[in-house]
């Protein structure tokens, strides 16, 4: 059986944002700032505040512990084995190895979709919607993100 973003949504949003606060609080704390040729890509790509932006490597992306929200993360593709990166407000996960310009270009594009939100409580319920209506691929948060990705070194 396949799972039902659509159907759990109401229920797991309020869970998703409680989780992705709570890592972007986490990342605040351990991860790294931007050096300078990185906060020149975050502004290139619309982020207006680059400076409160945090990276924290991990061997892999975290998985929510409650299993309704790690289901739907996993179902979606949101997250698993193959996601090499997460942004959660001002905090982005990078799989060790994948710091590449191509991969944070996409990520900071992200943190200006969450600056334009104003939160994450009020970009995650929009994004999700997103995923519900036309998928991960085709959401147009990924496809906007996607356009913004740099090649450069």
């Amino acid at each position: 059986m396949t799972f039902d973003l659509r159907t759990a949504l109401p229920t797991i949003l309020p869970k998703a944002i409680t989780w992705a606060e709570a890592h972007c609080l986490s990342i605040s704390q351990v991860g790294q700032p931007l050096k300078e040729t990185l906060l020149a890509v975050a502004r290139s790509v619309g982020v207006l505040y680059p400076d409160r932006i945090r990276i924290a490597e991990v061997p892999s992306l975290p998985l929510p512990e409650d299993a309704e929200l790690r289901e739907a993360a996993l179902a979606t593709g949101l997250l698993g084995p193959d996601m090499i990166g997460l942004t959660l407000g001002y905090g982005i996960y990078v799989c060790h190895g994948h710091d590449n310009i191509r991969l944070l270009s996409h990520e900071f594009r992200h943190v200006h979709q969450y600056e334009q939100a104003g939160s994450i409580a009020s970009f995650l319920p929009a994004y999700l919607q997103q995923i519900v209506s036309v998928g991960y691929a085709n959401a147009p948060f990924e496809i906007d993100a996607r356009a913004y990705e740099r090649n450069h070194a």
